[in-house]
This record gives C-alpha cells, sequence and structure tokens, in this order.
C-alpha cells in the first residue's frame, strides 16, 4: 500500500501512469475514498496524464486522528503529499468536501497548479448550508455513520440511479462502513466549527477555474456556485444536465468527458476564463460538448421576454342575464 508520511500520520495515496506526463489530482468527497477514481484513471492515463487519488486524513486507508483536524490542514498536506511525490505542478479536480480543500490550495499554493476544477461545492456557508451540516453532524453524533450514509444517498443521487441500483446500497453502504470510520467522519465534519469563508480570498486564484454544478443540485445549489464564479475571473461555470450532486459517481462518463475538453483547452492555451455561463452536453460522445447558456442561468425556470403572442389570453367570464 503506498504512503508517505505527513506528521505523526500516514497518508495513502493511488498514483498512475507514466513518470513525465501532465498530473491530475483528484480530491474527495466527504465519505469517498481514493479507489472511486478508478475509472478516472483508466480514462485518463491512456490519454497522457497521470491521476493521483489519495485519502484525506479520517478517510479510507490513511491514518484517521481522534483530535481535532484543522481546515487549512488538508490544503498543506496536500502540499506536503505532492513534495514528497516529486510532483512540482498539477491540475486538481476536486468535488463537494474536496473542493473547499481546493479552494483554499489554490488560494494559498496556485504556484502549484495548472488549473482548478471545482464542482459541487462552496466558498462559504449559506444559511442552509449551516442547518444542513448541523443535521449531518448531529445525525452521525447521534445515530452514527449508517444513519448519515442513509441519508447521504436521497440527498445527493436521483431518483433514477435510485431505483437503478437499490439492490446494490445495502453492499455499498457495507463498503463504506469499512472504508470509513463515524469519528473520523466526526472530525472532518467538525473542521467546520472554525471554518472562516473563503470568499474573500477568491480573487487570489488566477489558474483557469472550471466550476460545476449539477442542474438539480439542492445540496450546493446554484447560488453556491454563482459566488465562486463571481469572484474568479479565470473561470467558467459548466452546469450539469440532469445532474444531482454526486454526478462523478452518477454520471462518470460524462463527467470525464467535460474534464477532458476543459484540460485539452488548458494544455493548447484556448481557455478562456470569462465568467460566462455554459450547459454540459449530456451525450459524451457528442461533437459539440458545451453550449452558452441562454436567459438567467439562476432560475430553474427560463425567464424570456414575453410578447402577446406568447401568452395565453384571458378567458372572458360568461356573460349573465338579468333577472327581473
Amino acid at each position: 500500500m503506498p504512503i508517505v508520511q505527513y506528521g505523526h500520520h500516514q497518508v495513502h495515496y493511488e498514483l498512475t501512469g507514466d513518470p513525465g506526463q501532465p498530473v491530475i489530482t483528484f480530491l474527495n468527497g466527504l465519505t469517498q475514498n481514493a479507489n472511486l477514481w478508478k475509472s478516472y484513471a483508466e480514462y485518463f492515463v491512456p490519454r497522457g496524464y497521470r491521476v493521483l487519488a489519495y485519502d484525506m486524513l479520517g478517510q479510507g486507508r490513511s491514518s484517521k486522528p481522534v483530535i481535532d483536524i484543522k481546515l487549512a490542514m488538508h490544503a498543506d498536506m496536500l502540499d506536503s503529499l505532492l513534495e514528497q511525490l516529486g510532483i512540482e505542478k498539477t491540475h486538481l479536480a476536486s468535488i463537494s468536501f474536496g473542493g473547499i480543500i481546493a479552494l483554499d490550495f489554490a488560494i494559498r499554493y496556485g504556484h502549484r497548479l495548472h488549473s482548478l476544477t471545482a464542482m459541487s461545492t462552496f466558498a462559504e456557508l449559506t444559511p442552509q448550508l449551516d442547518l444542513l451540516g448541523a443535521v449531518m453532524l448531529q445525525g452521525l453524533a447521534d445515530a452514527g455513520l449508517p444513519y448519515l450514509q442513509s441519508m447521504l444517498y436521497p440527498m445527493n443521487m436521483s431518483s433514477a440511479w435510485i431505483a437503478a441500483n437499490r439492490e446494490r446500497i445495502p453492499a455499498m453502504k457495507r463498503a463504506g462502513y469499512i472504508g470509513n470510520d463515524g469519528y473520523a467522519m466526526q472530525n472532518l465534519m467538525e473542521s467546520f466549527v472554525e471554518f472562516q469563508p473563503l470568499t474573500p480570498e477568491l480573487h487570489k486564484i488566477k489558474v483557469p477555474t472550471l466550476i460545476m454544478n449539477g442542474e438539480f443540485d439542492f445540496f450546493t445549489p446554484r447560488e453556491c456556485h454563482e459566488v465562486i464564479r463571481s469572484k474568479v475571473k479565470n473561470s467558467r461555470l459548466l452546469i450539469m444536465q440532469h445532474a444531482y450532486h454526486a454526478f462523478t459517481l452518477e454520471m462518470p462518463a460524462v463527467t470525464m468527458r467535460q474534464l477532458e475538453v476543459f484540460l485539452d483547452q488548458v494544455t493548447a492555451g484556448t481557455w478562456q476564463g470569462d465568467q460566462s455561463v455554459w450547459i454540459a452536453s449530456d451525450d459524451p460522445t457528442a461533437e459539440t460538448q458545451w453550449l452558452p447558456c441562454a436567459g438567467d442561468w439562476m432560475r430553474a425556470v427560463h425567464i424570456g421576454t414575453a410578447t402577446p403572442a406568447s401568452t395565453p389570453a384571458r378567458r372572458k367570464s360568461p356573460t349573465r342575464k338579468k333577472t327581473t
């Protein structure tokens, strides 16, 4: 099992691909682990990349300290991991909890990045997110990890995915119990106790930045990603059609194709970080993968200019006869 030492802790990682190729580093969500990026490695390694995935402290096969983990410690640990592996710069792709770490890393260690992809994440706790986080932490502390995982499936996945995978979900939950520790998860979540919004520092992110948000993500909705888009000048927001929070798991082929388009543009020097908003194709084989988003992207209902011809006529009330 490949590991590096970070202070008193061991960090498990998986690095695949030929030395000398550009590296893509993937950052996990809260209850994920490095194994979940294997299909991404299988996709990107033949395309000329090395892929690095690792378990953050408290996850998978990395150390699970029972003392407080400060949020900033995760970005510092990633810097140490890259240093020990001899990786000077990397493309960084992240989701959810890992997205917050990636934003912090891009702010403080931007010189180590070729590009940044932030998926299903946030830079500050909205009132809705604050309450959701408190409920999740309470459920984890009072009822345990099985309760948290049971709650996350319907929050993160679509009804179609749940219907297709319902028989597999119990086994997937058991795998989650093995790969995660309830106390470690609690420590990870408690790192937000002293969380300070990253929004005031987002302007420091200079690298090409792709922000990806599921169309139906109600855990980290559009308002969270709009904050990032509006503050990072070298960015674009890409809306994933039909997608919920965990689209990297539910729609891997579509997600990998969008990442490939972004990385190709960065590598070719054609990336235009103009803070525009795009819609991703839901067909990874389509010739055109991104279309510009028209209208108000903050609305779920398309808002256009109404014309008399498109406005239904008001129904006239029937005329009542006078009676004498």
